[in-house]
């Protein structure tokens, strides 16, 4: 299936960074899954190893009832400078709709300057269900029951 024969649901985006230029996220390639979120920030942001500081995108976003916005880091920075989103993926709520922030975390061994416009992570727009919910007494066996971390082996 195309991308482009299924262009799937309406996403509306608010700049809220005063600069009338930024661009809107934007797909970095014909067949990324995500949208590129920048650094909306002034000047350039310094996170020492161990760092965590909210990055504005200067976004906001109305994600369609029935989809969430996942917010994802991009491999290269996290490969390369251990520069990550802690709380990946971050969710944004089809009923949230204050800016759009970076919970940026350096997770590698020096610091790591983020500037103006850097492309920091992604935001995968995907589909949520809502189940019904039933309390039960107990609940189907299954092979592994109530084997946790680690039960099913690393081999």
């Amino acid at each position: 299936m195309s991308l482009k024969s299924d262009p799937g649901p309406v996403v509306k985006f608010k700049r809220v960074c005063p600069d009338p230029d930024w661009p809107l996220p934007a797909f970095g390639s014909e067949g990324a899954a995500g949208l590129d979120l920048k650094a909306a920030v002034e000047g350039t942001v310094t996170l020492a190893p161990g760092a965590i500081r909210l990055i504005p995108t200067g976004w906001a976003v109305a994600v369609p009832e029935g989809y969430e916005g996942q917010v994802r880091p991009r491999s290269g920075l996290a490969l390369r400078q251990g520069l990550t989103v802690i709380n990946s993926p971050g969710t944004i709520d089809s009923d949230y709709r204050g800016e759009v922030g970076l919970a940026m975390v350096n997770l590698g061994p020096a610091e790591v300057a983020i500037n103006r416009g850097d492309r920091l992570a992604q935001l995968v727009i995907a589909r949520v269900e809502r189940p019904l919910l039933r309390l039960e007494e107990d609940l189907d066996q299954t092979g592994r029951g109530r084997g946790g971390f680690g039960s099913t082996g690393v081999a």
